[in-house]
């Protein structure tokens, strides 16, 4: 955790420096002048935010230019949302909003698979509706998105079944229009990318909400 905060912080210090916007011309001795380390910390900064995804970098003989990507930037405006509610004095909730997007059809094969199905019974309390309802995430909600990867979830643990493998993940209950509840499923190896989100809920939520692709939700995280 404290490696993670760090890491943060040593991205916060290039987003001041410009980072966010363009390239910034930067040598490890310099930077680390603005982080108050090492050469060889400063360093390892550079290239565990590289290793992360959260800046690109490109060596040259003058030397090194850094410029913050996409998901740098999400896990920026995570911690500005974080700092946001706790001056604000807001509600602890986080709140995401996007839109209704057809999936890739998992969600029915992992929602009826035995060793998923009974953990969410088990944890979540409610019989999952065999399918998932997707949403591609917008505006603010993607950097917010980010806040759930340090959140304490309920673990789904990974198990074996006929001779495969099947990965854990984490699940954040949650609350739709008019008090349905539900709950996010990240797992631990997913083909989406971080902007879409899938809820599991005991209700068919195209039909019970009249979603259709399009159709835009917010769902809070509680």
């Amino acid at each position: 955790m404290v490696a993670i905060m760090e890491n943060i912080s040593a991205l916060k210090k290039l987003a001041q420096l410009g980072g966010i916007d363009g390239i910034v011309p930067l040598s490890s001795p310099e930077f680390a002048q603005y982080i108050s380390s090492s050469p060889q910390t400063a360093s390892r900064r550079l290239q565990a935010l590289e290793l992360a995804g959260h800046i690109t970098r490109k060596i040259e003989p003058s030397g090194q230019k850094v410029m913050i990507t996409k998901r740098g930037r999400q896990v920026l405006e995570a911690e500005y949302l974080e700092y946001r509610r706790i001056f604000t004095r807001t509600s602890t909730h986080i709140e995401l909003t996007g839109k209704v997007i057809t999936g890739l059809g998992e969600g029915q094969y992992y929602t009826t698979l035995k060793g998923y199905h009974d953990q969410f019974v088990r944890l979540l309390e409610f019989e999952p509706y065999p399918g998932t309802l997707n949403i591609k995430l917008e505006g603010e909600s993607i950097g917010c998105r980010t806040i759930l990867n340090v959140k304490d979830g309920i673990i789904i643990e990974g198990f074996n079944s006929k001779n495969r493998t099947f990965g854990g993940g984490r699940c954040y209950p949650v609350k739709l229009g008019n008090g349905t509840k539900g709950a996010i499923m990240i797992p631990d190896r997913t083909h989406y990318p971080e902007d879409i989100i899938e809820i599991i809920s005991p209700d068919n939520l195209r039909e019970h909400l009249k979603l259709k692709d399009g159709s835009e939700i917010t769902v809070i995280v509680q």
